[in-house]
Order: structure tokens, then sequence, then C-alpha cells
């Protein structure tokens, strides 16, 4: 069953394990990579809109709902990050998929490496926006207190979406996810994935370390890890700056230098500060 807003991205419903499954996509060009769109904990694909609909234009696009999450519908368990991951590789078989980019944020981003552990032939690149999660977010109450941080410095459109998704989540279920998250081990799985893998961090965001240190952990590994920093951006990247976010994952795509974005709006910067060793070439 297909609807349309007035998105670039049209709405759908699928069935995924028994499980309904709402999901917004575009077809893009003939022939481009297929990027799949990974939300975060509690919330639906519809925060990670203002990047997919900027994106759409480049690449065959798909936003869903994780089963549990969202308008989708409630497996008979919550699913914890592995099953997330399934999910994910169920859905993507339902729409004859073999391969994919992934793009997350947060939880999102503990998906995605739970993915590339699973299933590495499948994972053509990664991308991983505030890939929150392991030591850094611990204990569950200092993970707690990043997360009030991080309210009072996202834009206040982000309420509108993210409070009806909690809501519809639930606090039983938001608590037991944001545990599974916390203690998930997101800083190996990162070290293990061998594929081309975007990093993208805000500079003000509480759950994550400060770039510095991010950098400084990055340069002790060889790896296939590009780490970019958005200045003034916090957790929720994909609906705070879109075009910031849209520009720096052309260009990974692409391989091509990072460069800022000169017309996205306000006063963002976005730079590189870890390139590493097995990273394709740039192309110039």
């Amino acid at each position: 069953m297909t609807s349309s807003t007035g998105s670039v991205l049209t709405e759908h419903w699928t069935s995924v394990d028994g499980v309904k499954v709402f999901y917004r996509a575009s077809p893009g060009p003939p022939g481009v990579p297929t990027v799949m769109h990974v939300h975060g904990f509690g919330l639906s694909g519809r925060y990670l809109l203002p990047t997919a609909e900027r994106l759409a234009g480049d690449f065959r696009t798909l936003v869903p709902d994780l089963p549990g999450f969202g308008r989708s519908g409630r497996p008979r368990e919550p699913l914890d990050v592995r099953q997330l991951a399934e999910a994910a590789a169920a859905f993507l078989d339902d729409r004859e998929i073999e391969r994919v980019t992934l793009l997350g944020n947060s939880m999102g981003c503990a998906v995605i490496c739970e993915f590339a552990h699973l299933y590495p032939s499948r994972l053509e690149r990664a991308v991983l926006v505030g890939p929150a999660g392991g030591l850094h977010n611990q204990p569950m109450r200092r993970a707690v207190q990043q997360l009030a941080q991080d309210g009072i410095r996202e834009p206040l459109g982000l309420i509108r979406v993210a409070v009806p998704d909690y809501v519809r989540f639930g606090v039983p279920s938001t608590v037991r996810m944001f545990r599974a998250l916390t203690r998930y081990p997101a800083l190996e799985r990162l070290m293990e994935l061998h594929i081309p893998t975007l990093v993208v961090l805000g500079s003000g965001d509480p759950l994550m370390p400060e770039p510095s240190r991010v950098r400084e952990i990055a340069g002790q590994f060889e790896t296939h890890v590009l780490v970019v920093v958005i200045d003034g951006a916090a957790h929720a990247v994909n609906f705070s700056h879109p075009g910031e976010l849209a520009n720096v994952t052309r260009l990974f795509m692409a391989d091509l230098p990072i460069r800022d974005d000169p017309d996205s709006p306000g006063h963002a910067r976005a730079y590189e500060i870890h390139r590493g060793a097995n990273l394709p070439p740039l192309r110039t």
C-alpha cells in the first residue's frame, strides 16, 4: 500500500516476519546506490527526513520505521540491537535489495555496526552520525544526564517530532532499549568495520567524546574510517543540520575531499579530523 505526501519520498507499508512495517522511499536516478536511513532509539524515521529528502535525488532512498518503532507494528517481544539488525536485513530482503549503504543516527549506528557484523557482504558503506553507546554513556544515569543536556541544544522543532514517537514507544521500552544501547560494544564493533565508513560528530554532542579524543583513538588504528565534525551541531544532526550532513555524505560516497557547503544555511562548518589509511584514494 502506498500514499503520497508533499515529500519527495512516498509512504508505503509492507509486512516483515509477520509485523507491519511502515517506510518511506524514493527510487532515485537509475543505477545509483541504495541508501537506507536508520533511526535512533524510541524514535521513528520521521526525524531523519530532512537529510533523507536532500539525498533522495542522488540515491535510491529508504527510511523505515523498524519493528516496534514509529508507525510500524510491534513484535511479540521488544527487539534488541542484534534483532533490529536482523529486522533491517529482513526488510531489505522484502525490498529485494542485496547490498546497501546504511546511514544511521545514535542507536541506528549500533544497528548498522551489528548489521555489518552479521552480514558483512551486504554492506557497501556506512555513515554513522553520533554513534552513541558503550563506555562513554555508562552508567545509565550518566547517559540520562547526557540526553538532558542534548535536549536543550537541539532545535525546538525536534520536540514536535520526537515527543509523539517517545509516547508511542512507551517508557518501559525506552528504558529497556536505552540500557541495551549503553552496554553495546560500540567502539569494538566500529573498529571491526572493513568498509568505507563515515563518522559524523556534532561539536556540541554531549553523548559523544570530544572530537579531539575521537581523533586520538581513531589514529591508533589503521581503519577505513573518515571522521568529520559539524560545528554547532548536537546529537540529532540528521534533523538539525541536514544540509551539512547531506553534503559530506555525497562527498564521502564519491570519494571526494570533504569541503564545507557554503550554501547550507547558518554558520555551521563541516571539516575532516581523521582519514583512515585504508579508505579508497581520493578522486580529483
